[in-house]
């Protein structure tokens, strides 16, 4: 019996009540594939639609939901899978290294290029440097358990670090590099997030299909004098990355009551 009619058997015998119907299978799918580990298959849509007495499009409208979300895959011809956990980033401003070594993964690098170059309008206004500085360009893709999960390009003052364009990123975390050789604290960072399709030549190095989502960020981090330390650009892969946020709504100002 095939891996997706296995799965059959662990379903609830109905829907939830008080609910659409594509909302209530979305529920149960959620649920299942939080119940299941990363690979393991689902029902196909010819199972749950019979199920359920569902139409086989509302089966297959909530099954690509939960794609897009990034909770499910499908191979073509053989069914539909839950994917693996996304990373999820916090607020406070770490590493890829220690954000991947505090959810108990190994990170890794893959140094792509190091090189000079001449900061151009952008970067030297960014980094406050005159134009035509130098700038350290260090390319990187960045894995998690060996998984190629970004791909950044982080841009650093070559006369504030001398020699940084030759320094061993293949092994170690950029953050300890600019604390141990160069004493350096980071204290904060700007970063703007944009959601974006990911190119071909991209694409291959995050080993995605071309046109799948990424979150492209762009981070200016600085010292604790507040001078700018490195800009970033840093890709990663819209499957295995979210965001996580802590918002606080401030109270009214005194004496004026809300709406």
């Amino acid at each position: 019996m095939p891996a997706a009619e296995q799965a059959f058997d662990g379903l609830p015998a109905s829907l939830p009540t008080g609910l659409a119907k594509g909302r209530a299978l979305r529920e149960i799918l959620e649920a299942l594939a939080a119940s299941l580990g990363p690979g393991a298959a689902l029902p196909s849509e010819r199972l749950l639609a019979q199920h359920y007495g569902l139409a086989r499009m509302t089966v297959r409208g909530e099954l690509d939901r939960l794609v897009t979300e990034g909770l499910v895959y499908r191979l073509q011809g053989r069914g539909s899978f839950v994917a693996e956990r996304r990373v999820a980033q916090a607020m406070a401003l770490s590493s890829f290294s220690e954000d991947m070594r505090a959810r108990g993964m190994s990170p890794g690098s893959i140094v792509r290029s190091h090189e000079l170059i001449e900061a151009g309008p952008f970067l030297a206004g960014s980094l406050e440097l005159a134009p035509g500085a130098p700038v350290a360009e260090i390319e990187r893709v960045r894995t998690a358990d060996g998984t190629p999960v970004a791909l950044e390009r982080a841009y650093l003052p070559a006369d504030r670090f001398p020699g940084i364009e030759h320094a061993d990123l293949e092994h170690g975390s950029l953050f300890d590099l600019l604390g141990a050789r160069y004493e350096l604290v980071l204290a904060d960072a700007d970063q703007r997030v944009v959601a974006v399709a990911i190119e071909p030549g991209e694409a291959s190095l995050l080993q995605v299909a071309e046109g799948a989502p990424g979150l492209r960020f762009h981070t200016l981090a600085r010292g604790q004098d507040g001078t700018p330390a490195y800009f970033a650009s840093s890709l990663y892969r819209g499957d295995r990355y979210e965001i996580e946020l802590t918002q606080t709504r401030p109270g009214p100002p005194p004496g004026e009551a809300t709406r």
